[in-house]
């Protein structure tokens, strides 16, 4: 009998790789419909050009469940009578992670036999369904598969149409040429703060985004003329969603990059009960090199900072779907001049000053929704977030080194959150959603500076009380049948600290000429408070008089009107374009004649006065251009092109550029993913000597070698664009202040040399059967070309000397899952 055992089992690897050519994977999800987020039964869910057929429908509870899929790149088409096709296309599916799906499906108003509705996939089609124009729906895959996006969702949202950065070392976006601040930030239906290590209160960017991409989900991302339940914010808008912990099988993650050391887990409490959990942690890298003695070229200033995202699921069968959910994040860095040693310098800062920075920034939240049987549901969410700005900055005496206090500041601002909305379905043609979000903030705003000639410190902002801000909603969608759509709405706001209220009306009309045609036309008014501390700005003397001037200010307001249009072509393709007019009004500007507007405040923006006043001006128009092919036969490209004009007027009547006013913006990439595995690899003989279990051993690495799938996938971004503005200086008059003297007749007048860069990627992904494992090396700015950010003033040589952006910037990364 021995002599056959050879035979047997040449045989059983000669049909082998016919049996275990691929390894697969599990896809479950559940299909609702997409606006009373009721479970569709029946619904079909088939794998497209699986051979054979994989497909299965949907149970009582909406949910679906396919089995052995191939790993890799997959396309899903969802079907239902009386409803659109959804075709999901392009998703990747790891072997080390289950892939679980939430489908919606829209209703469609004609349902005759002889309507033949197309499935396609599209990026305008965004989550939130009352949105008109100016929209992209985006995955957390974009947010690590484009050149130059360190995993973040404000980096890779530069790559769209009208939206570029406003310095490569954080992650500010200006928007149509809109400060940074007008963009409003939101997390499962919560607003929420600056949601980025080392970010500033008032500001909406940061260096490292504490928003972790492996715990996001789908989210939409808006540009302008956003529906009614948006408020606070003149910019944009980025709506995001955590995804669900896998409620069947543990999973979990590893990853360590440049940004940090992360580590993940997800799963079920039970698999009956269908509850799950997801948690992920990530501290600095650099952090740890200091740790283990280890300079990787940031100087003497290591920053320090971790993060914890979490999210827990509870759906029951009768009291509805329970949600918790967090985030938060602490992060330092220090700049000792005081003890540096000679020649010591640090990558941040110039100059004989020490400076301690602190930051501290939380959210927590808990949400319930509940679905009537009336093609309805009510959800209610609370929350409680903090952001904490702890700053010293001393100064250094040149000869004796020697620290000083002198800049002081202690900002905290936390609010306490409750959002409530009700949204209804009465039928395929009509749509209702109203609610309100009330937003109570506690702030401790204080700061102050050392003044020489008093001998003692200036009080700058002093607050230590509550306020509130009250924003109801209410907005209504009538689809007149399958190609015209109406949204309106009305959003009102209420500023409880003086009792300034806006209420603005939103419209949009969208007109689906045939399937591969749309046109759209919104227009919305919104507001957006000023800064916080702005409000208590403190104007002292040197008897220590005070008074507290901004007070009463009012919202800043802004008419936004879009016209668009999008047109899908064969192949997977789609061209959009949109022009866009902004006119914005009771901006913040100085109460004595001068150049200054809060629509210029951004990074590393000049200071402004004490006194401030509504009554400042801006425009904003421009066209966008969107030539894309989505990702699909292993490749994809995005073309994006802005040309756009931003102006403003100050209390001196003058009307200038904004400091953001770069003209335009152009950016082109694209990638490719190469599949390494050969299609009839080779395969070894056992010995004739193995016994049982050297032969076991032998199959199971056979198995796993036939399993295993390798790609390689090459990713290249291009960016050129307009140089930011900025303002000349008086030499004389500097020269003899020993400081800047800034012309501000001639505001914003100069502009920097325009703007280029180019950034690879690069990706080996291996997959073995319940494992992947990903190696990535990414470059930003490979040429290491010299982009101006701002302009500082040497005394010395009495000349402004250019301060640059990020040169070369090389990124290495390893991720498992398993």
């Amino acid at each position: 009998m021995l002599p056959m055992r050879p035979l047997f089992i040449q045989f059983l690897f000669l049909f082998m790789p016919f049996c275990l050519l691929a390894q697969t994977q599990t896809i479950r999800g559940v299909v609702t419909d997409q606006e009373s987020k009721m479970p569709i039964i029946g619904a079909a869910v088939v794998v497209i050009d699986s051979d054979p057929l994989i497909g299965t429908t949907t149970d009582i509870d909406g949910k679906f469940t396919l089995s052995k899929v191939k790993v890799g790149r997959v396309d899903l088409k969802v079907t239902y009578l009386g409803y659109a096709p959804r075709t999901l296309a392009g998703i990747e599916l790891f072997s080390g992670k289950e892939l679980v799906l939430n489908v919606e499906m829209q209703e469609m108003v004609m349902k005759q036999e002889e309507v033949v509705v197309k499935a396609s996939r599209r990026k305008e089609e965004v989550l939130n369904t009352m949105t008109t124009v100016s929209a992209r729906v985006f995955s957390t895959e974009e947010a690590s598969r484009y050149a130059g996006t360190r995993n973040d969702v404000s980096r890779m949202a530069t790559n769209f149409a009208g939206v570029r950065g406003a310095n490569d070392a954080t992650n500010d976006i200006v928007i149509r040429g809109n400060s940074p601040t007008g963009l409003l930030w939101r997390l499962e239906d919560i607003d929420i703060p600056n949601p980025n290590h080392f970010g500033n209160l008032g500001s909406t960017g940061g260096p490292v985004s504490m928003l972790n991409s492996n715990v996001l989900s789908n989210s939409d991302f808006l540009t302008g003329a956003f529906p009614s339940d948006y408020g606070n914010g003149i910019s944009g808008v980025f709506d995001l969603r955590m995804r669900h912990g896998n409620n069947e099988k543990h999973e979990f993650l590893g990853q360590i990059g440049f940004n940090g050391l992360e580590l993940g887990a997800e799963g079920p409490f039970s698999k009956k009960s269908g509850a799950s959990y997801l948690i992920n942690f990530r501290y600095s890298t650099l952090a740890l090199f200091q740790l283990g003695g280890v300079d990787f070229g940031t100087g003497d200033a290591t920053p320090q900072y971790s993060d914890l995202s979490f999210k827990v699921r509870i759906p029951t069968k009768k009291a509805g779907i329970f949600e918790m959910f967090g985030m938060g994040g602490i992060s330092s860095i220090e700049f000792i001049s005081s003890e540096q040693e000679a020649g010591g310098s640090n990558f941040y800062t110039q100059g004989n000053i020490d400076v301690y920075d602190r930051t501290k920034t939380g959210v927590f939240g808990f949400s319930h929704t509940y679905l009537f049987k009336n093609a309805s549901y009510l959800k209610m969410t609370v929350a409680a977030s903090t952001q904490i700005n702890q700053d010293v900055v001393d100064s250094v005496d040149a000869v004796t080194r020697n620290p000083f206090d002198w800049y002081k500041q202690n900002f905290q601002d936390h609010r306490f959150q409750g959002s409530i909305y009700y949204k209804k379905k009465f039928n395929a043609k009509h749509n209702l959603k109203a609610g309100t979000r009330t937003t109570v903030f506690y702030s401790i705003l204080q700061d102050s500076a050392f003044i020489p000639s008093w001998n003692d410190y200036e009080t700058l902002t002093d607050f230590d009380g509550v306020t509130a801000l009250i924003q109801p909603y209410a907005q209504w969608q009538w689809r007149w049948n399958d190609s015209w759509t109406m949204n309106t709405g009305l959003h009102g706001q209420v500023l409880t600290l003086n009792g300034s209220y806006a209420v603005e009306p939103r419209w949009g009309l969208q007109w689906k000429v045939n399937p591969r045609h749309r046109l759209s036309l919104a227009y919305g008014l919104h507001s957006q408070m000023v800064a916080l501390d702005k409000y208590f700005l403190v104007m002292e003397d040197s008897l220590g008089n005070r008074e507290t001037p901004n007070k009463n200010l009012d919202f800043v307001k802004s008419h936004h009107v879009v016209l668009g249009y999008d047109w899908s072509l064969p192949f997977d393709m789609r061209i959009k374009m949109e022009a866009y007019y902004q006119y914005i009004y009771d901006a913040g500007i100085d109460s004595d004649s001068s150049s200054f507007s809060t629509l210029n405040i951004g990074s590393f923006s000049q200071e402004g006065p004490d006194n401030i006043i509504n009554g400042g001006t801006g425009t904003n128009y421009g066209l966008e251009l969107t030539f894309e092919k989505f990702l699909s036969d292993g490749y994809y490209w995005l073309l994006t092109a802005s040309f756009y004009d931003s102006k403003y007027t100050g209390s001196d009547g003058v009307e200038r550029n904004t400091v953001f006013n770069g003209n335009y913006v152009v950016n082109v990439l694209g990638g490719y993913e190469l599949q390494l595995n050969r299609k009839n690899p080779k395969l070894r003989d056992p010995k004739p000597s193995f016994n049982d279990k050297q032969l076991k051993r032998f199959e199971k690495k056979q198995q796993s070698r036939l399993a295993t799938r390798h790609s390689l996938k090459f990713d290249v971004k291009f960016t050129l664009a307009g140089g930011s503005r900025y303002t000349p200086i008086d030499l004389e008059a500097s020269a003899i202040a020993k400081k800047a003297v800034y012309v501000d007749e001639s505001a914003y007048s100069k502009q920097f040399e325009p703007y280029y860069r180019l950034d690879l990627g690069l990706t080996y992904r291996m997959s073995r059967p319940k494992v992947t494992q990903e190696f990535s090396a990414s470059c930003q700015n490979v040429t290491d070309k010299a982009n101006p950010l701002y302009n500082q003033y040497d005394p010395d040589k009495n000349q402004l000397v250019n301060v640059n952006q990020l040169g070369i910037y090389p990124l290495l990364q390893y991720k498992i899952l398993f």
